[in-house]
Formats: C-alpha cells, structure tokens, sequence
C-alpha cells in the first residue's frame, strides 16, 4: 500500500525522493498540446465541448499525481513510454509537489465553473491562460513556475531542480549572452515589424489551391 501511495521515487545517491524530469516535461507537453488545441477550438468554433473533455482529463491526471502517486498519472505514464531510452534527470519531488497543488487549485476551478456550472467569464479565460504559460514553460524551456514560487513561500532552499539552477554556479562560456546577440534579436525584431508594415496586405491574402483540388471536391460535392 505505500508503494502505491507514495510521491517521488527512492534512488540511490539521492538524500530526498526524486522524479524524472524528462517525462515530467514530455508530459507538460502533451497537456500544452491539449489544452491548446481546445482552447484555440473554442476561440473559432465557441465550441467548448473538446475544452469540457480536456479540462476532465486535466483534472483526473493532476488528481492522480498529488493524492495517489506521480507513477500513475495517464500523462506521466506516457511521457515515460516517449522519454524511455533517455537517462533520467532527476528533480527534488517536493517542490514539484506544490507545483502542482498549484495545477490542481487551477483544475478544480475549471471543473467547478466550466464542466459543472457550464459558465465561461474572464476567470476561466485567466486560468485558461495561467495553464498555458506554466506548461509551455515547463515543456519548452524546462523551468517549473510552481518550483519558483514554492522558493519564495518556503524558506528551506528546494534541492536537485532541473538543469541543477538550484546550485550557485558559475555560467559556462556557451551558456552566455553578450550585447551582440541581443542586438542581432533586437534588430531581428525590427526586421519582422518592418516585413509587417510592408507587406501586410499581401500577407493576409488567402492562398490559392495550387493544385485545384479544393475545386475539384467542390464540384463534386455539388454532384
């Protein structure tokens, strides 16, 4: 029964229970995916039904993960299966813990107010939004937004984080970003606002069928 219940794994040479990032972030990836595409589906369509399903999924998995244990969550599960011939990076389970306390608080106010009250308002949309950013963050860019806020709350420094951020280090040469870099984004920018001012209204033109075959299913749908 305490393996079943239990958050973060047991590994040799690690003082506190651990999870694998890499299927953590191959599974923010996955839940990005989804709730991206129903987000954007209700943005064309105003079709929330996807969102409903979505926002369930969201809400199970999650439950799954703080109050039975990470091994079980469906997404997880997944993500493992994806990242399974790469070496584990392991992160403290803790924070990621409050990370997703965090995930659930969002979740559950979802399903509160989307799947039972059938309700959409600005909240849903904020909330919408706050998911987004903090799954983008962790699948893109590897940096758990939860973990940094359980940093400001607790006192106690958070161990074994992603890409080792916790530990006071100095940046090695690659990882470094000098002025001309930044001037090569900065004119990068202007380049595409430039583009944008130029050529907008050619931009926006629908394009044309180039083989016809848009005609082509026309016609024969008319038939």
């Amino acid at each position: 029964m305490t393996k079943i219940f239990q958050f973060g794994e047991n590994v040799n040479g690690y003082r506190i229970p651990v999870l694998n990032e890499r299927e953590i972030r191959a599974a923010a990836g996955l839940l990005f995916l989804l709730m991206f595409t129903t987000i954007a589906r209700v943005g064309y369509t105003g079709d929330f039904t996807a969102l409903k399903y979505a926002v369930i999924a969201f809400f199970i998995d999650i439950s799954i993960r703080v109050f039975v244990n990470p091994k079980y969550a469906p997404t997880l599960i997944i993500g493992r299966f994806i990242v399974r011939n790469q070496t584990p990076e392991y992160v403290g389970a803790k924070q990621k813990k409050f990370a997703w306390i965090i995930g659930f608080v969002l979740a559950s106010t979802m399903m509160g107010l989307i799947v039972f009250a059938n309700t959409y308002s600005p909240i849903t949309g904020i909330i919408c939004l706050l998911c987004l950013i903090f799954l983008f963050f962790e699948s893109a860019f590897g940096i758990c937004l939860g973990c940094k806020v359980y940093s400001l709350i607790y006192k106690e420094k958070a161990q074994y984080c992603p890409g080792e951020v916790c530990e006071v280090k100095d940046r090695h040469e690659i990882q470094k970003t000098g002025w001309a870099e930044w001037l090569i984004v900065l004119v990068f920018s202007a380049v595409m606002v430039a583009v944008g001012a130029a050529a907008h209204h050619k931009l926006v033109e629908k394009p044309y069928d180039l083989f016809g075959l848009d005609s082509h299913t026309a016609r024969e749908t008319a038939e």
